[in-house]
């Protein structure tokens, strides 16, 4: 969906104020990572899982399980690949996502979902959220439904979720906004990106049962 919209992307992502050619290598940059988690999924499992020694006549197995629904704060920067490389790990092992998009720039995740509604995806599995962070950032760290949070966030922000997800009990994956990730890095995909919004599972079985 998004290659077929590749120029109206690139369009929307140069609203912001970058070049056309720089909205185009992240468009580009976009669709290889769609394409990189999607050949993730039928093979984390048999990485991550286990199946362990015990000393005793027992199977005993580790096997993965997605968390739920992730909170997603995406970067400012990078509107639509920032947002993507937050989102496809965590769909890609199993979870529903409620994501805020790029506050200074959220055209790029409003096209995306226009695209994504038309898409094979299930309805409910990607939920993008426009607005200001002040305003969202607090809900994100207590809502007790949010069993994760992977945040782009400045200082003050990282401070609320930390509080609330402390007192919330959830998981989080904090990468401070001063920090100038560099999203098009093999650093920013892979399979340690999906491990983070797993848990593990241990299942002991009876030998011969």
């Amino acid at each position: 969906m998004l290659e077929a919209r590749a120029a109206e992307m690139a369009e929307a992502i140069s609203l912001g104020g970058i070049s056309k050619k720089d909205a185009d290598r992240e468009v580009r940059a976009s669709i290889e990572r769609i394409v990189h988690y999607a050949g993730w999924t039928d093979k984390f499992q048999a990485l991550l899982g286990s199946v362990n020694p015990v000393s005793s006549p027992h199977f005993n197995f580790t096997v993965t399980e997605p968390m739920g629904i992730i909170g997603v704060v995406a970067p400012d920067e990078m509107p639509l690949l920032g947002l993507l490389s937050l989102v496809l790990p965590a769909i890609t092992s199993g979870n529903t996502v409620v994501a805020l998009a790029s506050t200074s720039q959220p055209y790029p995740s409003i096209l995306l979902g226009e695209m994504l509604a038309t898409s094979d995806l299930p309805g409910g599995v990607v939920n993008l959220l426009t607005g200001q962070r002040g305003d969202l950032v607090p809900t994100f760290a207590t809502h007790a439904h949010l069993r994760g949070i992977a945040a782009v966030a400045n200082l003050e922000d990282r401070t609320t979720l930390q509080i609330g997800a402390a007192d919330s009990v959830k998981r989080l994956k904090l990468i401070p906004a001063e920090a100038a990730t560099d999203w098009y890095s093999e650093q920013a995909q892979g399979l340690y990106e999906i491990r983070d919004h797993l848990e593990a599972k241990t299942t002991w079985h009876p030998v011969g049962a």
